[in-house]
């Protein structure tokens, strides 16, 4: 096998939401891949530290202010992106939020806190992204859903609204971009402990519930990410587009906690 499939070096990345969590994970193993970082907050100041990360793995970093929120935000940082680095070649679509209620407790700014960040949002910044790739007949788009993107679950409803959109928009956005030399894809992770829903695994019986439903019988560790987002950012997925890959240990296959104890 060609090594070079997954190699990244001299690539130039946008990870958006970089300034916590998932996506800082996202940045560091497309750089460990080679990769040159376009990083973005709605903040400067919180992506301080994290520069100084990227940049000691030796790669071109530029922080950039960004509100998904906002049209102006997106088509300037796009704009800006390519200005520092001539081509954009990844784009890792990251940025979101949740609240958390039970359906009844749904308020009307809630869904459109969720909606307008997790999916008009992430259309926006794919399609300022996607007019500069196009230019240059190559690119590579990873929208990040989650498996709520194939399983509804309580309290989740706007999210869950959110997400199953964005798995339904990155098969749109596929067909209409393959012809350009840009696939779109979507990376959808588990149940993975995050600054969001870190509360819940302050409970043990919810966390011992959970494991019991995830077959490989752990929740996923954020380096569980790193060689799907490589992947699905690298010439190794040159002919994968408009899917779904969910990274979840296996509870999308709809396993449940064992009642009856098997004959041996």
């Amino acid at each position: 096998m060609d090594d070079k499939l997954f190699d990244l070096t001299g690539q130039v990345a946008i990870v958006t939401g970089t300034s916590r969590g998932l996506g800082q994970y996202f940045a560091k193993a497309l750089a460990k891949a080679g990769a040159d970082l376009v990083l973005t907050s709605r903040t400067l100041e919180s992506l301080t530290t994290f520069e100084a990360e990227i940049e000691a793995l030796g790669r071109r970093v530029l922080s950039l202010e960004l509100d998904v929120r906002n049209q102006e935000s997106i088509e300037k940082m796009a704009a800006d992106a390519e200005a520092a680095f001539g081509q954009i070649h990844i784009l890792v679509n990251n940025a979101g939020c949740n609240i958390r209620k039970p359906a009844l407790d749904v308020q009307w700014e809630d869904w459109n806190t969720i909606l307008d960040t997790n999916l008009r949002g992430t259309f926006f910044v794919a399609q300022a992204v996607a007019r500069r790739m196009i230019a240059k007949g190559y690119g590579r788009i990873v929208n990040i859903g989650s498996v709520t993107c194939v399983a509804g679950y309580a309290g989740l409803a706007p999210y869950g609204a959110s997400r199953g959109g964005v798995r339904q928009m990155t098969m749109s956005l596929a067909d209409d971009w393959g012809r350009h030399g840009v696939t779109v894809n979507c990376l959808a992770p588990g149940w993975f402990r995050t600054e969001q829903n870190k509360v819940l695994y302050e409970n043990r019986e919810w966390v011992d519930y959970l494991v019991d439903r995830i077959p490989v019988k752990r929740p996923g560790e954020p380096h569980d990410l790193d060689g799907a987002v490589v992947f699905l950012s690298s010439e190794a997925s040159r002919y994968v587009t408009g899917q779904t890959l969910l990274v979840d240990g296996g509870i999308s296959t709809g396993a449940t906690r064992a009642t009856v104890t098997p004959n041996k």
